[in-house]
């Protein structure tokens, strides 16, 4: 290749990507931009042992392996544009790199709470700068205000019931992670939060932020009419891909409505020849036609193995299709094998009050296994999901 593979994105997915390139042989010139400051680092533990104070760094690789892997780490360089047919990425300080293969691993954004912007106080959770101000906010916090309860929003309820605070937990839904999990499960993460002493609200989104003469944030007021008093306040309400940079470049693009993202085929191929997809932002083909993101840790590596054969036209390992995401709060882990859905014929196996476990069921197939303290439980039924085992052989396994 006569220009350099160039990854946009420095995150877990971009990283994966450039270390499999170098594990697959690739010797040529190979660019990683980030548009942080900070190199490459593991996202999932700033909503806990970050801003609880118990780490302070959380990097992917030591500083010296970019050199010794010969990866031309760019920080605080962000892509702002592509022109596909001179393959050259536009970066945010007016220069431009050329490539041969351009790999978009850019990621998520958070949605921004109307007027978040306008009053002091008031956070999302998504980068490290985002996590410290977090932790120096809670110096001085007397009661803290989290919007959202999926993976993020209750992971950090939990962090900062973990440090004393008291928290209000605000979820539109019926329950926390419901539209994921589904209500009926979504009741179990519930009663573990109210047990840790969290204010949790349900069916009830923020109507307003409200905010002192000097412009902090003192509260919010809900859609019924309620107000909660916090001078910190998170907002958990979602993030977008990061795709505006390729407006104009001819990629295809998902539409917000579907989810967003870039579509690519089963290996990360977009539309365009020479670009590709990874992590969060991609949306990939399944074998079912449909294109889908997949926003779990797990995912990046095993996309970044597909993408780098395709991309080096070397045989690609046989990786099992079954996607597993996990969130630690309080002394559990919870953790889900497969593709769950709210919409899932979902039976619940145990509920000892605390821990519980729940096979879902699509079509009278095993389609996913949902654990809260059941690690064992859970990782045992990869080959069954991989299967698509009938309920009638599971079920009758189990009585």
């Amino acid at each position: 290749m006569s220009a350099p593979i160039v990854i946009a994105g420095a995150g877990l997915a971009g990283l994966r990507t450039a270390e499999e390139l170098r594990r697959a042989g690739y010797e040529g010139e190979l660019v990683l931009l980030g548009d942080e400051p900070h190199a490459p680092y593991d996202r999932p533990p700033l909503s806990k042992q970050f801003v609880r104070g118990e780490t302070t760094a959380t990097p992917l690789r030591p500083d010296e392996f970019y050199d010794e892997k010969k990866i031309d780490l760019r920080l605080g360089t962000a892509a702002v544009g592509v022109d596909t047919a001179a393959r050259q990425v536009r970066l945010a300080d007016g220069s431009v790199v050329v490539y041969e293969h351009l790999v978009i691993a850019t990621g998520l954004r958070p949605r921004l709470l109307p007027g978040a912007d306008e009053v002091g106080g008031v956070h999302v959770l998504r980068s490290h700068d985002d996590a410290v101000a977090i932790r120096e906010g809670l110096r001085d916090t007397a009661a803290a205000l989290v919007i959202g309860a999926g993976f993020i929003g209750c992971e950090l309820a939990a962090s900062l019931r973990a440090e004393q605070v008291p928290v209000v937990l605000v979820e539109p839904q019926p329950a926390p992670l419901a539209g994921v999990l589904g209500a009926e499960l979504g009741e179990l993460v519930a009663r573990l939060h109210r047990a840790e002493g969290v204010d949790l609200r349900c069916g009830v989104g923020v109507e307003e932020l409200l905010a002192d003469p000097a412009g902090r944030v003192r509260g919010a007021r809900l859609a019924d009419g309620s107000e909660v008093t916090a001078d910190l306040v998170v907002s958990g309400i979602g993030s977008r891909p990061v795709t505006d940079w390729l407006t104009g470049s001819g990629i295809e693009l998902a539409e917000p409505a579907a989810g967003g993202g870039v579509f690519a085929d089963e290996a990360g191929r977009t539309s365009t020849p020479g670009v590709w997809a990874v992590g969060d932002v991609a949306a990939w083909r399944t074998p079912t036609g449909e294109h889908r993101r997949i926003e779990h840790w797990t995912n990046a590596g095993e996309q970044a193995k597909l993408l780098t054969c395709a991309l080096l036209g070397v045989e690609a390992p046989s990786i099992p299709q079954v996607p597993y995401f996990w969130s630690d709060q309080y002394d559990l882990k919870l953790q889900a094998l497969g593709t769950p859905r709210a919409t899932d014929d979902i039976r619940i196996l145990a509920d000892d009050g605390r821990k519980f476990l729940a096979y879902y069921f699509r079509e009278g197939r095993l389609a996913g296994v949902v654990g809260a303290g059941m690690t064992g439980q859970v990782m045992k039924m990869r080959a069954k999901i991989a299967a698509a085992a009938p309920v009638e052989e599971l079920l009758g396994a189990t009585q």
